[in-house]
């Protein structure tokens, strides 16, 4: 019997001074943050006159107006009446990595203020191009005039969604968003700026990844917000029919009860409601800001304006995409001849790009974020703005 207490007791004194063990090299460890004075690989010392240079690094810098969007496992797809017979968006269930996203949609001020800098550093013919379309608000029969001359300019709409803008403009202020916050970043930090503005190197670690549009995968997962139906270990008390609770576009709670929860055409003709009780305040637009954010503090991923997303429209893309960060790029086995686009015969090319939410124009269908649409990547609407997004780097979730 002592021999058996004897050897219990070193075998769990044994266990103990392992799990201790394993503490102390744990607390050792090199982290991104802390990546120590020397190399665990060579033994050579960082930072010295001829050595490798490892910079001070603190996570990713926070963006402007980016929101954190933590990923997932996550059901795409529309799970109600397939009203436009398109069976083009089925459920399927897929995996969407952490990355951050407006919290807003880009307004007017935000392209103004593009313009003023790309007047100032760029041809005029580029210039020209990165113009809104104005003539988007024009209609044959309706008297849409001040739109057309006052809605990007006019001092009053600068916090209303940028309209007029195609997809590759999207892409476009994309690239430039890039270049300047991440200018600033490094100004701030006091970083040595290359000259003639070029790229400052992602080893500095204080610069941002590409802003860029989102994925629909992401955009999809984002409009969702289930974040906010999670309970106990990894379960969803319900899914959503739109980016709130419930299948009601009115608010069911509070002294909000009975209000619109999204800005939307509610009927033939109803764009707003009547004098003295208008349902959702906005014949066209309304601000960025309007109406209450979803569960990841995101406003208007319904409604307000449809949104670019980055891929490619094919209607099997369910079927034939990955299962962890989807997209579709290109026409990478769904090729774009078997739709016959070059004889007029499809809409469907390697130029058709999906925009998702629905906007001030369409009715509440549109406004689940399972919906899908397209529109080649060189036209614009008077519905359709977008919001940008950003990778989460150095993150394995």
């Amino acid at each position: 019997m002592k021999n058996f207490v004897s050897i219990f007791s070193g075998v769990a004194c044994a266990v103990v001074l392992a799990f201790l063990c394993v503490s102390c090299n744990t607390s050792t460890q090199p982290t991104a943050s802390s990546p120590g004075r020397i190399s665990t690989a060579t033994g050579l010392e960082y930072n010295d006159d001829d050595g490798f240079k490892v910079n001070d690094f603190r996570g990713q810098p926070d963006g402007p107006n980016l929101v954190f969007i933590e990923g997932g496992r996550t059901v795409l797809g529309s799970f109600e009446e397939d009203v436009m017979n398109s069976r083009d968006n089925l459920e399927r269930t897929v995996t969407v990595a952490s990355f951050y996203m407006d919290e807003t949609e880009i307004a007017n001020i935000h392209w103004l203020e593009y313009t003023h800098f790309v007047n100032q550093d760029s041809s005029q013919e580029f210039y020209r191009s990165a113009l809104p379309d104005t003539t988007v608000w024009a209609k044959r029969l309706a008297y849409n005039d001040s739109y057309v001359n006052h809605y990007f300019r006019y001092p009053g709409f600068r916090f209303f969604p940028v309209v007029g803008i195609n997809w590759e403009q999207a892409m476009d202020y994309c690239t430039w968003r890039t270049a300047i916050v991440n200018y600033k970043l490094a100004e701030d930090a006091g970083e040595d700026l290359p000259e003639g503005g070029g790229r400052i190197p992602l080893e500095s670690g204080v610069v941002l990844p590409d802003y860029r549009l989102p994925t629909e995968a992401e955009w999809e997962y984002a409009a969702q917000a289930l974040i906010g139906t999670q309970w106990m270990d990894e379960n969803n008390t319900h899914r959503r029919q739109y980016p709130w609770d419930g299948h009601a576009v009115r608010n069911p709670y509070g002294k909000q009860m009975g209000q619109i929860l999204a800005n939307f055409k509610r009927g033939r003709g109803d764009y707003a409601g009547i004098a003295g009780k208008l349902n959702d305040g906005a014949m066209i637009t309304a601000s960025i800001y309007d109406y209450p954010p979803n569960d990841f503090g995101l406003y208007n991923m319904a409604g307000n304006v449809n949104e670019w997303v980055l891929d490619v429209y094919r209607p099997l893309s369910y079927q034939d995409m990955e299962d962890l960060n989807p997209v579709r790029r290109d026409g990478f086995l769904d090729d774009e001849k078997k739709y016959d686009y070059a004889n007029a015969n499809s809409l469907i090319s390697d130029h058709t790009r999906v925009y998702k939410g629905g906007s001030w124009a369409d009715v509440a269908y549109w406004l689940n974020p399972g919906t899908r649409r397209y529109l080649e990547q060189d036209s614009a609407t008077a519905t359709i703005g977008f919001r940008c997004a950003m990778i989460r780097a150095g993150s394995n979730y």
